[in-house]
């Protein structure tokens, strides 16, 4: 989507003014301020930890699937709340030292960082 301001002259300027700020409001609100309410990402060198809301989600009712950097986040499709997510980070995680808790419609994944692994060699040089 392609957004492109328009200039007016003074002769229309009054009658279109509030509602250019308006309309201009609700743009930035829709898309550019937190989009996500009750979502939150925060790291340290060892995870990442994912906050988000989810109230009226049963942890039964929850999958979680890790691959490479991807966290996909989906109900099961006869959950009373459907909700389907996908983050990406920008390192792989490492799933097995990952954990998830849904506490009071609150879920806190703690994402392990995958130690990237070197596979450079030293030659001999003859």
């Amino acid at each position: 989507m392609f957004f492109a301001p328009v200039v007016r002259t003074r002769a229309h300027s009054p009658a279109f003014r509030s509602f250019d700020r308006s309309f201009e409001r609700f743009v930035n609100d829709a898309f550019f301020s937190n989009a996500q309410q009750g979502f939150d990402v925060k790291q340290d060198e060892k995870a990442w930890t994912v906050t988000l809301d989810l109230p009226g989600v049963a942890k039964e009712e929850l999958a979680i699937n890790i691959e490479g950097s991807i966290v996909r986040i989906e109900t099961q499709k006869d959950a009373k709340r459907q909700f389907k997510a996908a983050y990406e980070l920008p390192q792989d995680i490492d799933a097995e030292a990952s954990a998830a808790k849904l506490e009071n419609g609150v879920l806190t994944l703690t994402l392990a960082k995958k130690v990237p692994v070197s596979n450079a060699r030293q030659i001999e040089i003859k």
